[in-house]
């Protein structure tokens, strides 16, 4: 009997879904459903709700279900990656108290530079948790939960991020695992565990309300009846923790070894490679997150990418193909001209704040 697998990769523009051949790793099918950000907050601030990626995961799942014409009896796993930082926020009953604050918010900038503040500056910040904390960190939406929605502060149970929203829908189960967790600023990546210090600067009792964490490669639990019944899948299959967006990136392009080095440009563009061993930047810049696979992943971030292209795209309503047409139109180097396009603000350098700039 054969076996097949689902992957799911829940991003900021869209949700895709693949089915693998679990013998000889064949993709057979993959389907995406697009979606976009909350209209009309604030500047600085990006939000999505979390049912929209619940919607287009199962979407997607069954479109690509469709397209693949395997049985589904024959489906034995999930496992589902996301994009990181993003702070979903649930209350006693498990529902999503308001819609969550995503990477690319900057909003929460000031809470983050009062809690490095607080802590005793970058340096310390990097001794507790070998990182710094930029806005899009999860630790700095926390404290703007606490100190701007009070009432929904209080309502707050459960912290989870992304990826692990949509295997607590798929499962019923909440969990964590230390690579999506070291983009939390909560997280001390250099023994993979909570870091207390951190966690008291913004409440003693959130650490309460924090998951477990477990490997990457652990299995969370098996799909809910009811969902299994919904997506017409077996109730026996099994739902692995996944992990953050560049971590299954990382396991995807072979970057789980030294001397590979993986570059992903989406929304947002990474750079990042494997090492058996923490690495530290004393300026904070580098992240020295875990990997999921037992080992580290140091990575350095843009915010600013397809943010770009895609802001040139609304503004002259080309479509992709234009968008070429233009771009060859253009002479090696363009006269000159130049474009810092922290057009969402920075992370690397940590200017949230910042806003594009073009240069002669």
């Amino acid at each position: 009997m054969s076996e097949y697998f689902i992957g799911v990769d829940s991003g900021t523009q869209s949700t895709k879904a693949i089915i693998m051949n679990g013998k000889d790793g064949k993709i057979l099918a993959s389907s995406s459903v697009a979606y976009g950000l909350i209209p009309g907050l604030p500047e600085g601030a990006k939000e999505q709700e979390p049912k929209t990626w619940v919607d287009a995961m199962e979407k997607s799942i069954r479109q690509a279900l469709a397209q693949s014409k395997v049985n589904a009896a024959e489906i034995k796993g999930i496992g589902v990656s996301g994009q990181q930082h993003g702070m979903v926020a649930l209350d006693e009953k498990d529902e999503v108290i308001r819609p969550a604050k995503l990477w690319c918010d900057t909003s929460t900038a000031p809470q983050a530079a009062s809690l490095v503040k607080k802590l005793g500056g970058l340096k310390k910040m990097v001794a507790l948790t070998g990182n710094g904390l930029p806005a899009g960190f999860t630790a700095s939406k926390i404290l703007w939960l606490k100190q701007n929605e009070p009432r929904n502060y209080q309502r707050f149970k459960t912290l989870l991020l992304p990826h692990d929203y949509l295997n607590f829908h798929l499962t019923g189960r909440k969990s964590m695992e230390a690579g999506d967790a070291s983009g939390t600023g909560l997280f001390d990546a250099k023994i993979r565990n909570w870091q207390p210090k951190v966690i008291a600067a913004i409440d003693p009792r959130l650490q309460e309300k924090l998951p477990e964490i477990q490997a990457s490669q652990d299995i969370v639990g098996t799909l809910r009846p009811d969902l299994a019944r919904k997506l017409g899948l077996s109730a026996d299959t099994i739902v692995s923790s996944g992990g953050g967006d560049n971590m299954m990136g990382a396991i995807g392009t072979g970057n789980v070894k030294p001397g590979v080095v993986t570059a992903s440009l989406g929304t947002s563009g990474t750079i990042y490679a494997y090492s058996s061993r923490p690495v530290i930047d004393p300026q904070g810049e580098v992240a020295a997150f875990c990997d999921s696979t037992g080992a580290w992943l140091p990575l350095i971030c843009t915010m600013n990418v397809t943010v770009a292209t895609e802001l040139l795209k609304k503004a002259f309503a080309w479509d992709n193909d234009k968008l070429s047409q233009a771009v060859l139109s253009v002479p090696v180097g363009s006269d000159g001209l130049m474009l810092l396009p922290y057009f969402e603000g920075e992370r690397v350098p940590n200017l949230p704040e910042a806003s594009g700039v073009f240069l002669e």
